[in-house]
């Protein structure tokens, strides 16, 4: 009978995510909120609390997360991960400062104490790989001047959870400043050893793992990364890192074979995980918390926008383009729900759950909608404040005439 109700649970939950990133889907938005709002609905205090499947869903919402980080290492290979790192780090530096610190500043003046604010840093900095990718391509922009800058500014920040990550979890577990400082340096040598490994043995990596039978494949790279997703979480560092750094070590033509077998896989079990995050928030713990993530939204967008504009510069793209890419970076989405699950599940704070989910919901809505007209507003705000008053225009005009007169 449990097996029963677990199967009808879990596959009313599958079913009602496709309908609803179909829903998405028609009108080009992101699924993501749609799915933060079902696991409302269907946790403590919504409409319909599960009650069987809850524990099989919190598996398949880990496995989300490690192919979430996983399908992201497969987009870069290391020597690009390096090469951006030398061109392109004080546009990290800007970005982590403008948009880590109002997290941090929000956290600590709502008295939530220094580890919150830290995990609310990560929260607020981390843009959505996922949400702009896919608001580049509904745009037809991914061929343009800037689109290379926004990539870079996200592959910075993607490198930066691979050192975050192990601080928040040593965080949240308690960790003493000793045993924090040894998972730091544990994660730290790892990262360096897989990116040395990759760039000189990538090949060799490849070869071995590579295979012409797709079923191989995809359970030999699966195999690989939840087997050291599990042994960097018994280091205590995070399993999301471990996944990423397995991410980067394959390339060429197995990183491509694994990243289309495995985009299926990581869509279900990614919105999996974005339901899980909501069962655990109530719905009623939302509106307490409501204007401090709004406020927190409009400013982080603005420092987002600001982010792009200067980094676009730095890189000699046109006024235009760098307020293109300061409106596509400022969407928040998978990341910064898995920075705040972190949190959670470690009980550090019982509001910053519903914060960052009202948070996330908030800005993955604007974050299409910045991309989209941020150039344009501006353009016009700007073409606006140089245009000549009618009383400059009228004295212009006198002044050529009389000009003309005397010459």
């Amino acid at each position: 009978m449990h097996s029963a109700v677990l199967l009808i649970e879990f596959g009313s939950i599958i079913l009602g995510l496709g309908l609803l990133g179909r829903f998405a889907a028609r009108f080009r938005l992101s699924p993501i909120p749609l799915y933060l709002l079902a696991g409302l609905a269907f946790g403590e205090g919504g409409l319909l609390p599960l009650g069987a499947s809850e524990e099989f869903v919190s598996i398949g919402a880990e496995i989300g997360v490690i192919l979430l980080l996983l399908m992201l290492g497969l987009e870069y290979t290391a020597g690009d991960l390096v090469t951006n790192l030398k061109a392109h780090y004080p546009s990290g530096l800007v970005d982590g400062a403008l948009n880590a610190l109002p997290g941090a500043a929000a956290a600590l003046l709502l008295g939530w104490g220094p580890v919150a604010a830290v995990v609310l840093a990560g929260v607020t900095w981390i843009s959505s790989s996922g949400v702009i990718a896919k608001v580049l391509g509904d745009l037809g922009r991914v061929g343009n001047r800037e689109t290379p800058v926004i990539l870079s500014v996200l592959v910075l920040e993607d490198l930066a959870m691979a050192v975050y990550l192990p601080i928040v979890t040593a965080l949240v577990a308690g960790a003493g400043l000793l045993a924090g400082s040894l998972t730091l340096a544990i994660a730290l040598g790892a990262a360096g050893l897989v990116l040395f490994v990759a760039v000189r043995y990538g090949r060799l990596i490849s070869r071995f793992v590579s295979s012409d039978d797709p079923e191989k494949l995809l359970l030999v790279v699966l195999g690989l990364t939840i087997l050291v997703a599990g042994v960097a979480q018994q280091l205590q560092v995070s399993a999301a890192v471990g996944a990423f750094l397995v991410g980067i070590a394959l390339s060429g033509e197995v990183a491509e074979g694994a990243h289309t077998l495995l985009s299926p896989l990581r869509d279900l079990f990614a919105a999996v995980f974005f339901v899980f995050f909501g069962l655990h928030t109530d719905p009623a713990s939302i509106p307490p918390v409501l204007l401090p993530a709004l406020a927190l939204a409009l400013v982080t967008a603005a420092t987002k926008i600001a982010t792009g504009y200067w980094a676009a510069r730095r890189a000699g793209i046109s006024p235009k383009g760098r307020w293109r890419t300061g409106g596509a970076l400022v969407a928040r989405g998978e990341f910064s729900i898995v920075i705040a699950g972190l949190a959670v599940s470690a009980g550090i704070e019982p509001s910053l759950g519903p914060l960052a989910t009202a948070y996330v919901l908030i800005l993955v809505i604007l974050g299409p909608l910045t991309a989209r007209y941020t150039e344009p507003l501006a353009t016009r705000l700007t073409t606006r404040r140089e245009a000549p008053t009618p009383a400059e225009s009228g004295s212009r005009v006198t002044e050529a005439s009389v000009g003309r007169d005397g010459a």
